[in-house]
């Protein structure tokens, strides 16, 4: 079946052994269009900012503001730059995988292009660094010992509830990375199903439906790593 949509993502050729994916494609071209924009704002900086220099001012001086309510001043500085690079990153690449051609650019007879996010590789790698960095960050604000004593204890009341809290990092990683994953997917599902019966019009007011799905589910990628960074980094009170 030529439009039938597949769970894994196609391979289209091999740099030595290492396979190259059309979503892996979809994730360099969004970088590529990052790092164009930013230069783009950034070419000319202004006092009094206009044009894409002033929107990207906007979005980031609110997003800054975010996480600066959550975290305070001081991890703001650490936190904002990891949590934006995520949110513009998914949500970059969730509307790129949107635009015409996807799915419908043919390369030896695999599609070229296909959303990155559709990909569960992709978005259990992005969990993965979102909680890395996330115990990086409680371990340098922390200390060894503080952090440790999150988990372990010698009251085994307390013991068992951290080897709980351990498990349940575990299971953060699953729920970021097949939020994303299944949200993304089932949006593709759903717009080649819908662009299969009808050709036009009717696709419309899924795109729009998808479009504000890709901003939200970057914003929660976002939220749930700047929450868990400052939960995780706070000392436990003392139980007096």
């Amino acid at each position: 079946m030529e439009n039938a949509i597949v769970l894994p993502p196609e391979i289209l050729g091999y740099f030595k052994n290492f396979p190259i994916t059309n979503t892996l494609l979809v994730s360099w071209i969004t970088m590529a269009v990052l790092i164009i924009i930013s230069v783009l704002a950034t070419w000319k900086v202004r006092l009094v900012p206009s044009g894409l220099q002033n929107l990207f001012e906007m979005i980031i001086d609110f997003g800054h503001t975010t996480v600066s309510d959550l975290a305070g001043d001081k991890k703001a500085k650490v936190f904002f730059p990891i949590v934006m690079t995520f949110f513009l990153f998914i949500l970059f690449s969730n509307w790129i995988g949107l635009l015409p051609g996807f799915a419908t650019i043919k390369f030896h007879g695999e599609p070229l292009l296909r959303s990155m996010n559709s990909d569960l590789n992709m978005t259990l790698a992005l969990a993965l660094i979102s909680a890395i960095l996330t115990h990086i960050f409680a371990l340098r604000y922390l200390g060894l010992l503080e952090y440790l004593k999150k988990w372990f204890t010698l009251n085994p009341i307390f013991l068992f509830v951290g080897i709980l809290e351990l498990v349940g990092e575990f299971t953060k990683i699953v729920s970021l990375s097949f939020r994303l994953f299944g949200n993304i997917f089932a949006g593709e599902v759903v717009l080649a199903t819908i662009s299969g019966i009808f050709a036009f019009i009717v696709p419309l007011p899924f795109y729009f439906l998808e479009i504000i799905v890709g901003f939200v589910q970057a914003a929660v990628f976002m939220m749930l790593t700047l929450v868990f960074m400052v939960l995780l980094s706070e000392k436990h009170a003392e139980e007096h």
